[in-house]
């Protein structure tokens, strides 16, 4: 027998038993759409956290003020405040790992532009803080050096302010007032999104520094040179631990803290933290796809299971076949064929059945579900895979039937 003849009589014998073939091969089927979902939706969830990543900026080191402690109830973060400008002149200056140090204070207010207000986060900083955080601008320009030490009344917005208060209009030149003060819009940012906290980053105007402590964001808690938190951007990310434990040590001497004291300040390094939830939708998404790989194993036994009672149902037409000159390898090969077969088809269906689950998530559940072509190609071989190893022994069963024995097969 050629390989044609073993490939039409294997397809002959499926298309006898259509149902049957049809349900033997469901698990495979769902085994391949299975591993397709859940590794574009593994995939969806990596990039959306590549995108946090990418949105809060690279290499960044926080910098806190510390804690109070009355009565024994300690306070939360930033509740005694401890961070200065001058911290934050002395990190960039006196680290050589550091590319800039960005102090920003930060509040709540209305904006008021025409008839339209809105209530949004204030945040004062430097031009270093553009630097820090990677932000680029949509339209016009950042405010200079000069414009913070003359504590200049200018603003950029972020795209949720822009869509909410200016429908239409270029905001760039525009009057809008900020706790009832007066300040030109020169320039809009470019959309970041959330952040890991679902916080939106684009519900901000930025204004200069001094501007904010002398004219929006003043008071006892941030009097003097105090500030509510710096951003550091370290150069390169290998040099983000190098960065911290320098920038530890600096603090601990400008804040005069003593061997065993505890420091008046923390450090959070949010490459780190992201690098840790990265790592876990990676783990989750292998997870997943191992749980979806147990149908396709699933699917395998069945195909066995089905192949094994094919082979005791057609002995007397195998015994016929061996009686007529067809040798072992031509059995073989004729119920492997049939086998894989009916993996290969299950495997095409169920390519089928997960891109179309994938896409239909991905529009309906509001989650990011990318279609790697690799996990097609894995599924599907996969698939491939397991007819031949569970086809195998049925087949290997068939080709080493007795033709006599067979024959008298009832």
């Amino acid at each position: 027998m050629t390989f044609m003849d073993c490939m039409l009589a294997a397809l002959g014998a499926i298309r006898v038993n259509v149902l049957r073939s049809v349900l033997t091969a469901l698990g495979i089927i769902i085994g391949v759409a299975a591993v397709i979902i859940m590794i574009a939706i593994g995939a969806g969830a990596q990039t959306k956290v590549d995108n946090l990543i990418k949105s809060l900026g690279s290499n960044l080191v926080l910098v806190l003020p510390g804690t109070t402690t009355s009565g024994g109830a300690r306070g939360a973060r930033g509740s005694r405040p401890t961070v200065t400008e001058d911290d934050a002149i002395a990190i960039q200056n006196e680290i050589d790992t550091v590319q800039v140090a960005a102090p920003m204070v930060r509040g709540g207010g209305q904006l008021i532009y025409g008839n339209q207000n809105w209530s949004t986060v204030i945040a004062g900083v430097t031009p270093e803080y553009q630097i820090a955080k990677e932000w680029k601008m949509e339209k016009g320009r950042w405010f200079s050096h000069n414009e913070t030490k003359s504590a200049a009344k200018v603003a950029l917005i972020g795209e949720t302010i822009v869509e909410n208060m200016f429908q239409g209009i270029n905001p760039v030149g525009e009057i809008i007032r900020i706790k009832r003060v007066p300040f030109t819009i020169i320039g809009t940012l470019v959309a970041k999104g959330e952040t890991p906290r679902g916080t939106d980053q684009d519900d901000t105007v930025i204004v200069p520094l001094s501007t904010a402590k002398k004219r929006l964001l003043g008071g006892r808690r941030l009097s003097g040179k105090l500030v509510n938190l710096v951003f550091v951007k370290s150069y390169t990310s290998a040099g983000v631990d190098n960065t911290v434990r320098s920038m530890t040590e600096l603090l601990r001497q400008r804040h005069r803290i003593q061997p065993g004291q505890s420091d008046d300040f923390f450090v959070r390094n949010l490459s780190q933290i992201l690098e840790a939830r990265s790592d876990s939708s990676r783990v989750m998404t292998l997870l997943l796809a191992a749980v979806a790989s147990i149908s396709l194993i699933v699917g395998g036994i069945g195909i066995m299971n089905i192949m094994l009672v094919s082979v005791t149902e057609r002995t007397r037409e195998i015994g016929l076949r061996m009686a007529i000159g067809a040798k072992g390898k031509d059995i073989l090969l004729q119920f492997l064929i049939e086998a894989v077969t009916l993996s290969l088809i299950g495997g095409a269906i169920g390519v089928f059945l997960g891109l179309i689950g994938s896409i239909t998530i991905a529009q309906l559940g509001d989650w990011p579900a990318i279609i790697q072509i690799e996990s097609v190609f894995l599924a599907f071989g996969f698939a491939a895979g397991v007819g031949i190893f569970f086809g195998f022994y049925p087949a290997r069963k068939a080709a080493r039937l007795d033709p006599i024995e067979a024959l008298r097969f009832e």
